[in-house]
C-alpha cells in the first residue's frame, strides 16, 4: 500500500535509527518486473524510496501479521512476506547477494510486535524459573557459614614497647628480640618479673650503718633505731622552745 501522510514521511526521512537499510528488487503488483528501491526498517515498519536521496517514500509495508520466508522466483537471492488471509498481498523481494538476503529475512522476521511480545514472555519465564525454579518452589541460596578468625597468640606481641594485636588473617606476629630491653610503660604491666631493686645507701661518717635483711631490704631494728635517735633530737628542740617561752612569760 501507498501512504503519502506527512508524519510516516518524516518518520521515514528523519535522523533516527534504523534497523536496517539498503538496496532490494521489488516485484510489482500487477507487471511482475523487478524494481530497484531503496529500503529502510525502522521499528515494524518497512519504507521503500524511488532514490537513495528521496524525501518521501513510496510506500511502506506494516510488519504485523505476517511470515517472511524464502520463495522460488526467477530472481537470485528472493524472499517473500506474506500476510495472512485470501486477500492479502504478498511482497516479494530481492537482494543482491546471500549475506545481504539473510540479514533481511532475520531483520525482518524480529520487526513485528508479536515477535516481542514472545520475547518477553520467554525472558520473564527464564526469570521466573531462576527465583522460583523449575518445579515452583522458592530457590534458597545455601547459607555460608561463619569464617572463623584464627585464634589469639598466648604472648601478646609488642611494637614500639606497646602491645599490638594481630587478629588479621595470614598476618604473623612479629618475633620478639634475644636481646632485653628496657621496659616501657606498657612493658610493665605485661612483664611479671619484679621491678629492680633500688640501690643501697651509704651511711654518712655520723651515722651507724643501718643492719640490712638478707633480702638487701632495711631490717627492722634498723628502722627502730632511727626512729628512737630522731625523737631524742624532737624531744630536746621541744624542751628548749618550752624553757624559751616560760622565760618569756612576766
Amino acid at each position: 500500500m501507498k501512504l503519502n501522510e506527512r508524519s510516516l514521511a518524516f518518520y521515514a526521512t528523519c535522523d533516527s535509527p534504523a534497523d536496517n537499510a539498503g538496496f532490494l528488487y521489488k516485484r510489482g503488483e500487477r507487471h511482475t518486473a523487478y524494481h530497484r528501491r531503496w529500503f529502510v526498517l525502522k521499528g515494524n515498519m518497512l519504507f521503500y524510496f524511488e532514490e537513495r536521496e528521496s524525501r518521501e517514500p513510496v510506500g511502506v509495508i506494516v510488519l504485523e501479521g505476517c511470515t517472511v520466508e524464502l520463495c522460488d522466483s526467477g530472481e537470485e537471492f528472493a524472499f517473500a512476506i506474506r500476510f495472512g488471509g485470501a486477500k492479502s498481498r504478498t511482497y516479494v523481494l530481492a537482494a543482491e547477494s546471500q549475506a545481504a538476503m539473510e540479514a533481511w529475512v532475520k531483520s525482518l522476521s524480529r520487526a513485528s510486535f508479536d515477535y516481542m511480545r514472545l520475547v518477553v514472555r520467554e525472558l520473564e519465564k527464564q526469570l521466573a524459573e531462576m527465583q522460583w525454579g523449575p518445579a515452583g518452589g522458592r530457590k534458597t541460596t545455601p547459607e555460608r557459614s561463619p569464617e572463623r578468625r584464627p585464634p589469639l597468640p598466648g604472648a601478646v606481641p609488642k611494637e614500639n614497647g606497646c602491645a599490638v594485636w594481630h587478629n588479621a588473617r595470614g598476618t604473623d606476629p612479629p618475633p620478639r628480640a634475644a636481646a632485653p630491653r628496657r621496659a616501657s610503660g606498657c612493658d610493665a604491666e605485661a612483664d611479671p618479673r619484679p621491678p629492680p631493686v633500688p640501690p643501697r645507701r651509704r651511711a654518712s661518717s655520723g651515722e651507724p650503718a643501718a643492719a640490712e635483711s638478707p633480702g638487701g631490704a632495711p631490717g627492722a631494728s634498723a628502722f627502730s633505731r632511727l626512729h628512737e635517735r630522731y625523737g631524742r633530737e624532737v624531744a630536746r628542740l621541744r624542751h628548749e622552745w618550752l624553757e624559751r617561752r616560760q622565760g618569756q612569760r612576766p
